[in-house]
Order: structure tokens, then sequence, then C-alpha cells
């Protein structure tokens, strides 16, 4: 069978799903999910899902929405219907070539692997080279107006099943929560992540922060100060995470040169796709630093694609990759994504990622509709 599929149509479905709760972190409050689903169909008939899904209002990034819409229906949606045959394992090269952002490239490729992989009706997870394996999953909580609301909503995941909690963290609320979440749970597999909210001016926080036995402390400085982290790096016993500063294999090599990092969090969608995000595991292992996957969070296309990824054996950590419950209200795949008492994510047979995208759904929460066709 050909390594290449021919597309024939493409639509954008600009979905808006509400979270169960508001979610806060140092940078701000989102309250909906707001993403982006690629929908490719090729001459055979054969339909492949993608997700575009950067946080909405720079929340993450400088990719939003907004931007991603624009990338893919100005730029990289025609040059994906004016390449002709596209192989999934190289298209990676023809969305280096555009200037767009990840998050937009990141969705598009990922339609043209679920294609692929439902034409060649395999498993996503075996086209990319890994093998089958459950996923552990870990819980991020954000920001709370009290201690005892964290304090309830460790205890909740906790009897959940998640394998790892980590709590968010920003000036005015660090120290605190974290001495308070330690006491009540001594031996509980524990991180930060500060979304480069500090400074190298804040090491006395983190020397604090260094006697907690946590599993890593995420992204403490800004995505572009890998020398600061570097400093900070050499002063802690904790390792590092990087994160938003991990998100291109130069990023990563600048990294790499000022050890400002230890554990580097490798996202899909950040990275700008699932080759790119194979090119950086790789990359980061050579370099002997540990990885996980983590998560935007995204609907269940890209969740399920990312899990995919994630049961690739050089990572480590538990993944972000949570239950649909846990953040939304419903989710647009079927079966929705969820965790076992023992805290992994089953990851179904079958072609694709093995989870089916609900039509009607989709319909249900569309805000905007763009088709495209040769």
């Amino acid at each position: 069978m050909s390594e290449s599929i021919a597309v024939r149509s493409v639509v954008l479905h600009r979905v808006r799903v509400p979270f169960v709760e508001p979610f806060r972190i140092s940078n701000g409050v989102v309250a909906e999910k707001d993403a982006i689903l690629i929908e490719l169909a090729t001459e055979e008939g054969i339909v492949g899902w993608g997700e575009a899904s950067p946080m909405s209002g720079s929340f993450y990034s400088s990719a939003t929405p907004d931007s991603s819409w624009t990338a893919l229906s100005e730029r990289l949606v025609p040059a994906l219907l004016s390449a002709g045959q596209v192989n999934p394992a190289t298209f990676f090269e023809v969305l280096r070539e555009q200037s767009a952002d990840q998050f937009a490239k990141a969705g598009l490729e990922g339609a043209v692997w679920d294609a692929y992989a439902n034409t060649r009706r395999l498993p996503l997870g075996e086209l990319l080279g890994i093998e089958r394996r459950p996923v552990r999953s870990g819980v991020a909580i954000g920001i709370f107006e009290t201690i005892d609301e964290l304090i309830e909503r460790v205890r909740r995941y906790i009897s959940e099943g998640y394998q790892r909690v980590k709590i968010k963290i920003q000036p005015g609320w660090d120290v605190e929560p974290v001495t308070a979440v330690r006491a009540q749970f001594p031996q509980l597999p524990l991180m930060v992540d500060a979304n480069a909210a500090y400074t190298i001016n804040d090491l006395h926080i983190f020397r604090e922060l260094d006697r907690f036995d946590l599993l890593m402390i995420e992204q403490p400085l800004a995505a572009n100060a890998s020398e600061e982290a570097g400093e900070l790096q050499a002063h802690l016993t904790t390792p590092l995470c990087a994160d938003e500063s991990a998100e291109s294999l130069t990023a990563l090599d600048q990294l790499i040169k000022h050890r400002a990092a230890r554990i580097i969090n490798i996202k899909v969608q950040r990275v700008g796709g699932l080759n790119e995000a194979l090119l950086m595991v790789e990359a980061a292992c050579a370099a002997g630093l540990r990885c996980w996957v983590g998560t935007m969070p995204e609907l269940g296309i890209a969740s399920a694609q990312a899990l995919h990824l994630a049961m690739h054996s050089a990572f480590s950590f538990p993944t972000d990759i949570e239950a649909s419950s846990r953040w939304y209200v419903d989710d647009i795949v079927e079966p929705t994504i969820t965790i076992d008492r023992s805290g992994f994510i089953q990851v179904p047979d079958g072609a694709g990622t093995g989870f089916k995208v609900a039509r009607a759904k989709v319909e249900g929460y569309t805000t905007a509709v763009e088709r495209f066709r040769l």
C-alpha cells in the first residue's frame, strides 16, 4: 500500500466546550475550550481528524484560536491541497516551510496521520513505531482562592486514581500551598508548575520549595531565560522541567547548552506535531534528559493522538492527559477518555487512535465552519 494519501477536502470546525470549572494559572483564567477541529477527507473517502488547540487570549503562548484559524485557512490548508500526494512521515518538512503557529501545524499534521492510519487500518502508535502499553496519568490542579479548596481537589483526584499531582504556583501562592499539600500528603508524588511567573531574583522561593521532595519544578522562568534557568538549576536539588522554553529543537539545544533543565515536557501542540515531538524525544534522550507528555489541555482528538505518543518507552513520568470528565462538561470523542482506579489510561484497540469523533457533538459545539476542496 502507498505510504502517501491524496487529500480531496478539508473542513475547519471551530468549537467551544465549557470546562467543568474555571482553570486558573499564573497567566490568567479560562472557562471554556476554544479549539479548531480539522476534518480531512481523502480521494478514497477516508476521513481523518486533527485538532489545533492553543489556549484562548494568549493564555499560554502567542498563538490563539484566532491565529491558528487564520494560519490554517490562509496558508496551511492551501499548502496541503496543493501538495498532491502527502506522506505523513515527511509532511512536517512541508509544514516547516510555512510561517504559521505550531498549534495549527500540529492540528493539520494530526489530521493527515489520522487519515493515513484509517486508510491502513492500523493504530497510530504502531505507525509511529511505538509499542502499546497503558499510559500513566497525573493531574494538573490550578490556583484557588483558599488552601482548603486546593486540599479538597488534591484529595478528590488522588481518590480517583491519579498517580501524580501537579499544582500551579505564582508569586504569593507557592511555598504556603506546597507546605499544606505536603503536610497532608507526605508520600504523594508532587510537582509544581510556575508557567514562567518568576525570575532568577526569586531564588529564595525555589530554595524553600527545594526541601519538599518534589518530582520537579516546571517552567519557573521565562521561555527565553535558559541561561538564568541553568543558574537556578545549579542551586537546586529538585530537577527543573522545561515546558514553554522547549518549543523546538533549536530551543532544546539552548536548554542543553545551559543545563537549564533535567526534564522536558513535550507537548505535541506546542512543538508543531507528532513528528517534531518524536525528534524532540530523540534529542532530549541523547542528552540524558528525561521526558513526559504534557497537554494544553486538549479535547479528545488531540488528547487521543498524544496518548499514542505517550506510550513511547522514553517517557518516564505520568502524562498530564487526564479523563475527559476532569476538564469538560462533554467531549467530542467516543468513548470519552477515562482513567482506571490505578491511574492508567487504556488506549483502545482499532485503526487510528481507537477513539471515534461524535459528529453530532461537533456540530452542537461548533461556532464557525470553513470548507476547502480541490
